[in-house]
Protein backbone atom coordinates (compact mmCIF):
# COMPACT_ATOMS: atom_id res chain seq x y z
CA UNK A 1 0.00 0.00 0.00
CA UNK A 2 1.36 3.43 -0.90
CA UNK A 3 1.37 5.90 1.96
CA UNK A 4 -0.77 8.97 1.38
CA UNK A 5 1.24 12.13 0.67
CA UNK A 6 1.49 14.45 3.68
CA UNK A 7 0.73 18.14 3.23
CA UNK A 8 3.85 20.29 3.26
CA UNK A 9 4.54 23.87 4.24
CA UNK A 10 3.00 25.94 7.04
CA UNK A 11 -0.67 25.29 7.58
CA UNK A 12 -3.26 26.98 9.74
CA UNK A 13 -5.03 24.61 12.14
CA UNK A 14 -8.51 24.10 10.75
CA UNK A 15 -10.31 24.28 14.09
CA UNK A 16 -11.49 27.33 16.04
CA UNK A 17 -8.94 29.98 16.99
CA UNK A 18 -9.97 29.92 20.67
CA UNK A 19 -11.50 26.90 22.35
CA UNK A 20 -12.52 26.45 25.99
CA UNK A 21 -13.44 22.94 27.04
CA UNK A 22 -15.12 22.16 30.39
CA UNK A 23 -13.39 25.12 32.08
CA UNK A 24 -14.02 25.58 35.81
CA UNK A 25 -12.77 28.23 38.20
CA UNK A 26 -13.42 28.79 41.92
CA UNK A 27 -12.58 31.73 44.13
CA UNK A 28 -12.75 29.93 47.48
CA UNK A 29 -16.32 28.67 47.81
CA UNK A 30 -17.50 30.72 44.86
CA UNK A 31 -17.80 28.77 41.60
CA UNK A 32 -17.20 31.60 39.12
CA UNK A 33 -16.85 29.58 35.89
CA UNK A 34 -18.98 26.45 35.58
CA UNK A 35 -18.13 23.97 32.85
CA UNK A 36 -17.57 26.63 30.20
CA UNK A 37 -17.49 25.33 26.63
CA UNK A 38 -16.88 27.96 23.97
CA UNK A 39 -15.38 28.11 20.51
CA UNK A 40 -14.45 31.30 18.68
CA UNK A 41 -13.65 31.17 14.97
CA UNK A 42 -11.04 33.23 13.14
CA UNK A 43 -12.36 36.71 12.37
CA UNK A 44 -15.37 36.29 14.66
CA UNK A 45 -16.45 39.05 17.05
CA UNK A 46 -17.99 37.60 20.21
CA UNK A 47 -19.52 39.96 22.77
CA UNK A 48 -20.01 38.64 26.30
CA UNK A 49 -22.71 40.31 28.37
CA UNK A 50 -24.49 39.57 31.63
CA UNK A 51 -25.09 40.91 35.14
CA UNK A 52 -22.22 41.87 37.45
CA UNK A 53 -20.61 38.85 39.08
CA UNK A 54 -21.62 36.51 36.25
CA UNK A 55 -18.01 35.49 35.49
CA UNK A 56 -17.54 37.55 32.29
CA UNK A 57 -14.25 39.22 33.25
CA UNK A 58 -12.89 36.01 34.78
CA UNK A 59 -13.65 34.22 31.51
CA UNK A 60 -11.81 36.92 29.57
CA UNK A 61 -8.79 36.83 31.92
CA UNK A 62 -8.64 33.02 31.89
CA UNK A 63 -8.18 32.99 28.11
CA UNK A 64 -4.65 34.36 28.48
CA UNK A 65 -4.05 32.83 31.91
CA UNK A 66 -4.19 36.06 33.88
CA UNK A 67 -6.54 33.89 35.95
CA UNK A 68 -5.60 30.27 36.45
CA UNK A 69 -8.31 27.67 35.95
CA UNK A 70 -9.09 24.71 38.21
CA UNK A 71 -9.73 22.26 35.42
CA UNK A 72 -10.63 22.07 31.76
CA UNK A 73 -8.58 23.12 28.76
CA UNK A 74 -8.02 26.31 26.79
CA UNK A 75 -6.43 26.20 23.35
CA UNK A 76 -5.29 29.12 21.19
CA UNK A 77 -4.85 28.31 17.51
CA UNK A 78 -4.76 24.58 18.26
CA UNK A 79 -2.17 24.85 21.07
CA UNK A 80 -3.05 24.15 24.70
CA UNK A 81 -2.40 27.14 26.95
CA UNK A 82 0.34 26.06 29.38
CA UNK A 83 0.10 27.04 33.04
CA UNK A 84 3.43 28.90 33.13
CA UNK A 85 6.88 29.29 31.59
CA UNK A 86 8.15 30.39 28.19
CA UNK A 87 5.43 28.54 26.30
CA UNK A 88 2.83 30.65 28.10
CA UNK A 89 4.68 33.90 27.33
CA UNK A 90 4.85 32.90 23.65
CA UNK A 91 1.14 32.06 23.45
CA UNK A 92 0.25 35.19 25.41
CA UNK A 93 1.92 37.25 22.69
CA UNK A 94 -0.80 35.88 20.35
CA UNK A 95 -3.52 37.22 22.66
CA UNK A 96 -3.85 41.01 22.93
CA UNK A 97 -5.64 42.36 25.99
CA UNK A 98 -7.26 45.73 26.70
CA UNK A 99 -8.40 46.34 30.29
CA UNK A 100 -10.78 48.72 32.06
CA UNK A 101 -7.80 50.77 33.22
CA UNK A 102 -5.35 51.73 30.53
CA UNK A 103 -2.20 50.37 32.25
CA UNK A 104 0.11 52.62 30.21
CA UNK A 105 3.63 53.32 31.50
CA UNK A 106 3.23 56.81 32.98
CA UNK A 107 6.87 57.88 32.53
CA UNK A 108 7.13 56.78 28.87
CA UNK A 109 5.81 58.61 25.83
CA UNK A 110 2.85 57.26 23.88
CA UNK A 111 5.22 56.13 21.13
CA UNK A 112 7.49 54.34 23.65
CA UNK A 113 4.47 52.63 25.21
CA UNK A 114 3.55 51.12 21.85
CA UNK A 115 7.08 50.20 20.66
CA UNK A 116 8.22 48.58 23.92
CA UNK A 117 6.49 45.20 23.43
CA UNK A 118 7.55 44.56 19.82
CA UNK A 119 11.17 45.51 20.64
CA UNK A 120 11.50 43.63 23.95
CA UNK A 121 9.38 40.56 23.24
CA UNK A 122 9.62 40.18 19.47
CA UNK A 123 13.11 41.61 19.00
CA UNK A 124 11.93 44.16 16.45
CA UNK A 125 14.44 46.87 15.48
CA UNK A 126 13.71 50.41 16.67
CA UNK A 127 12.94 51.93 13.27
CA UNK A 128 10.56 49.10 12.30
CA UNK A 129 8.85 49.23 15.72
CA UNK A 130 8.41 53.01 15.40
CA UNK A 131 6.94 52.67 11.90
CA UNK A 132 4.52 49.98 13.11
CA UNK A 133 3.58 52.05 16.19
CA UNK A 134 2.89 55.19 14.18
CA UNK A 135 0.70 53.30 11.71
CA UNK A 136 -1.29 51.80 14.62
CA UNK A 137 -1.61 55.14 16.44
CA UNK A 138 -2.87 56.58 13.17
CA UNK A 139 -5.34 53.70 12.85
CA UNK A 140 -6.89 54.55 16.22
CA UNK A 141 -6.69 58.31 15.57
CA UNK A 142 -4.02 59.45 18.08
CA UNK A 143 -0.86 59.69 15.95
CA UNK A 144 -0.52 63.41 16.77
CA UNK A 145 -0.16 62.50 20.48
CA UNK A 146 2.89 60.23 19.97
CA UNK A 147 5.41 62.34 21.89
CA UNK A 148 3.13 63.12 24.85
CA UNK A 149 2.97 61.30 28.18
CA UNK A 150 -0.19 59.34 29.06
CA UNK A 151 -1.26 61.91 31.69
CA UNK A 152 -1.47 64.54 28.93
CA UNK A 153 -4.17 62.56 27.10
CA UNK A 154 -7.87 62.14 27.82
CA UNK A 155 -9.13 58.78 29.05
CA UNK A 156 -10.57 57.98 25.64
CA UNK A 157 -7.25 58.74 23.95
CA UNK A 158 -5.35 56.64 26.50
CA UNK A 159 -7.64 53.69 25.89
CA UNK A 160 -7.11 53.99 22.14
CA UNK A 161 -3.35 53.96 22.78
CA UNK A 162 -3.86 50.80 24.85
CA UNK A 163 -5.61 49.23 21.84
CA UNK A 164 -2.70 50.26 19.56
CA UNK A 165 -0.22 48.83 22.08
CA UNK A 166 -2.01 45.47 22.11
CA UNK A 167 -2.18 45.45 18.30
CA UNK A 168 1.57 46.17 18.07
CA UNK A 169 2.22 42.59 19.21
CA UNK A 170 0.32 41.45 16.09
CA UNK A 171 -1.97 39.16 18.10
CA UNK A 172 -4.24 36.50 16.63
CA UNK A 173 -7.08 37.43 18.97
CA UNK A 174 -7.93 40.56 20.99
CA UNK A 175 -9.60 40.41 24.40
CA UNK A 176 -11.40 43.47 25.73
CA UNK A 177 -12.43 43.47 29.41
CA UNK A 178 -15.02 46.25 29.80
CA UNK A 179 -12.78 48.70 27.92
CA UNK A 180 -15.15 51.66 28.30
CA UNK A 181 -16.35 51.28 31.89
CA UNK A 182 -13.78 53.73 33.31
CA UNK A 183 -14.51 56.40 30.69
CA UNK A 184 -16.71 59.47 30.71
CA UNK A 185 -19.75 59.07 28.41
CA UNK A 186 -18.42 61.41 25.70
CA UNK A 187 -15.21 59.33 25.42
CA UNK A 188 -16.92 55.97 25.11
CA UNK A 189 -17.95 56.47 21.49
CA UNK A 190 -14.42 57.19 20.25
CA UNK A 191 -13.12 53.95 21.79
CA UNK A 192 -16.07 51.90 20.52
CA UNK A 193 -15.60 53.38 17.04
CA UNK A 194 -11.97 52.21 17.03
CA UNK A 195 -13.18 48.74 18.07
CA UNK A 196 -15.89 48.65 15.39
CA UNK A 197 -13.21 49.47 12.82
CA UNK A 198 -11.08 46.57 14.08
CA UNK A 199 -14.06 44.24 13.86
CA UNK A 200 -14.71 45.30 10.26
CA UNK A 201 -11.07 44.62 9.42
CA UNK A 202 -11.54 41.00 10.48
CA UNK A 203 -9.77 40.93 13.85
CA UNK A 204 -10.90 38.04 16.07
CA UNK A 205 -12.31 39.70 19.19
CA UNK A 206 -13.82 38.65 22.51
CA UNK A 207 -15.38 41.68 24.16
CA UNK A 208 -16.84 41.89 27.67
CA UNK A 209 -18.97 45.02 27.72
CA UNK A 210 -22.12 46.73 28.96
CA UNK A 211 -22.43 48.61 25.68
CA UNK A 212 -25.43 47.04 23.99
CA UNK A 213 -25.12 49.34 20.98
CA UNK A 214 -21.67 47.93 20.27
CA UNK A 215 -23.00 44.37 20.64
CA UNK A 216 -25.75 45.10 18.12
CA UNK A 217 -23.44 46.82 15.66
CA UNK A 218 -20.23 44.77 15.74
CA UNK A 219 -20.91 41.33 17.20
CA UNK A 220 -21.26 38.18 15.14
CA UNK A 221 -22.46 36.42 18.27
CA UNK A 222 -23.68 37.53 21.69
CA UNK A 223 -22.99 35.30 24.69
CA UNK A 224 -25.12 35.85 27.79
CA UNK A 225 -23.58 34.73 31.10
CA UNK A 226 -25.15 34.47 34.53
CA UNK A 227 -23.95 32.68 37.69
CA UNK A 228 -20.74 31.53 35.99
CA UNK A 229 -22.52 29.77 33.15
CA UNK A 230 -23.14 30.51 29.49
CA UNK A 231 -26.94 30.72 29.56
CA UNK A 232 -27.47 31.38 25.85
CA UNK A 233 -25.72 32.51 22.70
CA UNK A 234 -27.17 33.85 19.48
CA UNK A 235 -26.76 36.50 16.81
CA UNK A 236 -27.36 40.03 18.16
CA UNK A 237 -30.65 40.21 16.24
CA UNK A 238 -31.93 36.95 17.74
CA UNK A 239 -30.69 37.68 21.25
CA UNK A 240 -32.06 41.21 21.56
CA UNK A 241 -35.41 40.48 19.92
CA UNK A 242 -36.04 36.98 21.21
CA UNK A 243 -34.05 36.00 24.33
CA UNK A 244 -34.68 32.38 25.33
CA UNK A 245 -34.10 32.31 29.09
CA UNK A 246 -35.84 34.15 31.91
CA UNK A 247 -32.47 35.41 33.15
CA UNK A 248 -31.72 37.02 29.77
CA UNK A 249 -35.23 38.49 29.51
CA UNK A 250 -34.89 39.96 33.01
CA UNK A 251 -31.40 41.34 32.23
CA UNK A 252 -32.48 42.94 28.96
CA UNK A 253 -35.63 44.31 30.57
CA UNK A 254 -33.54 46.18 33.14
CA UNK A 255 -30.87 47.35 30.68
CA UNK A 256 -33.06 48.37 27.76
CA UNK A 257 -35.62 50.12 29.96
CA UNK A 258 -33.14 52.95 30.59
Amino acid sequence: MTPEPQPTGPSTPAGPLVRLKNVNKHFGELHVLRDINLEVSRGEVVVVIGPSGSGKSTLCRAINRLETIDDGEITIDGKVLPAEGQGLAKLRADVGMVFQSFNLFAHKSILENVTLGPMKVKGMKGAAAKELAMSLLSRVGVENQAQKLPAQLSGGQQQRVAIARALAMQPKVMLFDEPTSALDPEMITEVLDAMVLLAKEGMTMIVVTHEMGFARKAADRVIFMADGEIMEQATPEEFFTNPQTDRAKDFLGKILAH
